[in-house]
């Protein structure tokens, strides 16, 4: 049985003070839940040594919301692996929506990051979905599927176990707008047969894939009773303690 994996992206959000209050109340709060669930949190680049420190003795782990492919050298503003594992990063995001539609990444950038965070010892998080015009033109299966194929494009098997997918249909982002389970279920049980195709039936079962896109505590637990969801990409959410406490309690 895979374990539920909830994750916070805390986005542009927080300061010095209130990402490490915020670490603090997660990691008190979910002291008895921890072993039923993962649960990570992916605050902005400059507070994670901070919220790394507030969650040491947690079981709470820390993630990026980003990272660039190469290991060192004149690439200003940007983050490495290495960097990242030095101050304790366990899981980073790879392809969000926003670095998609937003920044303009690629499918092929992307494939180079989650590739290149394996390398450095990273667990990627790779976010597929589709936008609302995607989904109204009944694109989502294509689209997910270029996604994928191109973002995992010269992973091993092996590799491959290292993954955790996140399925964001982006019209649900930060929207108040919910994919109903039955949707999300649909394209999780999309994603799942797709990666049995792509690599192993057997192993594309021990793979997570997470829903993201206005997860609330009211519908957190309907979609996680979902087949296929195996578990929850939080992100407005994950900003106050008790309603993320409330997600993971809810995805258990």
């Amino acid at each position: 049985m895979r374990k539920p994996f909830v994750a916070g992206n805390w986005k542009m959000n927080t300061d010095s003070r209130t990402s490490v209050e915020l670490a603090e109340r997660i990691a008190s709060g979910s002291m008895d839940t921890s072993q039923k669930a993962t649960i990570a949190v992916c605050p902005p680049f400059v507070y994670l040594q901070a919220v790394a420190k507030a969650l040491s003795a947690s079981s709470v782990a820390i993630g990026a919301q980003d990272m660039y492919f190469e290991a060192k050298g004149a690439f200003t503003g940007e983050i490495s692996t290495a960097m990242l594992k030095d101050i304790g990063c366990i899981y980073c995001l790879c392809g969000h929506s926003e670095r998609r539609h937003v920044i303009g990444e690629t499918d092929e950038l992307i494939n180079k990051k989650v590739t290149a965070a394996i390398g450095g010892g990273l667990l990627p998080i790779l976010c597929v979905g589709e936008l609302l015009a995607e989904r109204e033109a009944t694109q989502t299966d294509k689209v997910v599927t270029r996604q994928l194929k191109e973002g995992l494009s010269g992973l091993s098997a092996e590799k491959l176990s290292a993954v955790t997918i996140a399925y964001e249909p982006v019209w649900a982002i930060g929207t108040g707008l919910t994919a109903t389970p039955q949707q999300a279920q649909d394209v999780h049980e999309m994603i799942r047969e797709l990666l049995g195709q792509m690599y192993d039936a057997s192993l594309t079962e021990e793979i997570r894939i997470l829903y993201g896109g206005s997860v609330k505590p009211g519908n957190a637990a309907e979609l996680m009773g979902q087949k296929d969801v195996d578990g929850l990409l939080v992100g407005g959410a994950s900003l106050k303690a008790d309603d993320f406490l409330a997600i993971i309690n809810a995805s258990i």
